[in-house]
């Protein structure tokens, strides 16, 4: 799973970047400090996973998010200080709302739910058991 981590704070970054290197199936996608700069990585990265603040520098993360469409739209995951946006976070369709500092097993249960979300995560398992199956059942003995 392609993670764009965006906060405008270098040390926030640098702990969601160490989590993320550290937790197995995900690749850090890359950083942004602005919600410009986080819109441009989404659609240029094209993410799988965004952990978003809420309070960046030219647009915050509740409008970022408000303000993509289309099917390439990835997961959000927002990490904040701010407790009293997480009803208008699930509003906008978030995964779930971290508190900072986060701990890593609170990312870790926010990224597994992530998983379930996810649209190709589903199919790919089910599709690979049944051609492995297959191969197993028609071997002669």
């Amino acid at each position: 799973m392609r993670v764009l981590i965006a906060d405008d704070e270098p040390i926030a970054r640098q702990v969601l970047r160490e989590h993320v290197e550290a937790i197995p199936g995900l690749e850090l996608a890359g950083e942004a400090s602005t919600g410009a700069e986080a819109l441009q990585g989404i659609l240029d990265l094209k993410p799988d996973l965004v952990l978003l603040d809420l309070q960046m520098p030219e647009i915050d993360g509740l409008s970022a998010v408000r303000s993509l469409r289309g099917e390439r739209r990835p997961l959000i995951i927002f990490v904040t200080a701010h407790e009293h946006h997480a009803v208008e976070a699930f509003e906008v369709g978030a995964v779930d709302y971290l508190l900072k500092p986060v701990r890593r097993e609170r990312l870790e249960r926010a990224i597994e739910k992530a998983r379930r979300q996810a649209p190709s995560a589903a199919p790919s398992q089910p599709a690979l058991r049944k051609i492995v199956g297959r191969r197993d059942c028609c071997v002669p003995s």
